[in-house]
């Protein structure tokens, strides 16, 4: 059976077999390890998860026609989930030591991101995230203050993950071929981090920051705060700074005062 790649459904297939050893060789998996792959597309990654032999292993695909094909050629081996990988509820699937492997679409990867990152316990259950975005979403993932490519993703994403660049992969590696290169990244969930009481307080803050990032802090701390001024000498806060100069701990020390103006 072969199928046709859906543009709408940023379907763009890894073939590069040396690319996706390596995806694989990044940590072990064997029968003590439950994996997940999200958009498995044609099978070419899954095949070489399988033949590391783990506990159990699930894909979640949205396209039914793929469904078809992985289940052609798996069967029984894998559990293949058809749904829209927005809306599984990952805490109900995700084992102890679960290992997460995926090629996001490109327009959805960072809400996949940060669904994740939302979940609580994570870490109890989640071992590794071994995931391939677009190079340019991962620049900013990874980025740290005073640089160009630092913002709300760069602030959500560490807050309770620990981050690594593994390679850089260009379009001759899929098929169709992007227009962009990708990167793969690993996330490992911390076990210790910032206590927020809700991820949305810390989405609406960097919201309001980053939304005029060339203009200084002072007008946002003040949409925040009354007491804007007692807030920045509290937190050493400069407000004639811009808000890619605060780093990540300064947003979550500022959210942690909103949260308590607010409950």
């Amino acid at each position: 059976m072969r199928v046709v790649q859906k543009k709408s459904l940023g379907q763009n297939f890894l073939i590069d077999q040396k690319i996706i050893k390596q995806i694989v060789d990044i940590e072990n998996i064997n029968n003590q390890v439950s994996v997940i792959e999200v958009g498995p597309g044609n099978g070419s990654l899954t095949k070489k998860i399988l033949e590391k032999k783990p506990k159990d292993f699930s894909v979640v695909e949205k396209d039914e026609r793929l469904c078809k094909l992985l289940n052609e050629k798996f069967g029984n081996e894998i559990k293949i989930i058809n749904d829209d990988m927005l809306n599984i509820s990952y805490d109900l699937i995700l084992k102890k030591n679960s290992i997460i492997f995926g090629n996001l679409p490109y327009n959805i990867s960072t809400q996949i991101l940060t669904k994740w990152i939302k979940i609580k316990n994570l870490n109890k259950f989640c071992k590794k995230l071994i995931l391939m975005f677009q190079k340019e979403v991962a620049d900013r993932i990874v980025a740290n203050s005073d640089s160009k490519n630092y913002g709300r993703l760069s602030i959500i994403s560490n807050w309770k993950m620990d981050i690594e660049k593994v390679l850089d992969i260009g379009p001759n590696s899929f098929n169709p071929s992007p227009k962009v290169k990708s990167t793969l990244l690993t996330f490992v969930p911390k076990k210790k981090f910032y206590e927020i009481k809700d991820p949305k307080n810390l989405e609406h803050i960097t919201n309001i920051f980053f939304s005029q990032r060339r203009k200084m802090i002072k007008k946002p701390m003040k949409f925040l705060f009354k007491n804007f001024d007692e807030v920045s000498k509290e937190l050493s806060i400069d407000l004639n700074l811009r808000p890619q100069n605060l780093d990540y701990l300064t947003y979550y020390k500022i959210c942690k005062i909103y949260e308590e103006s607010i409950y």
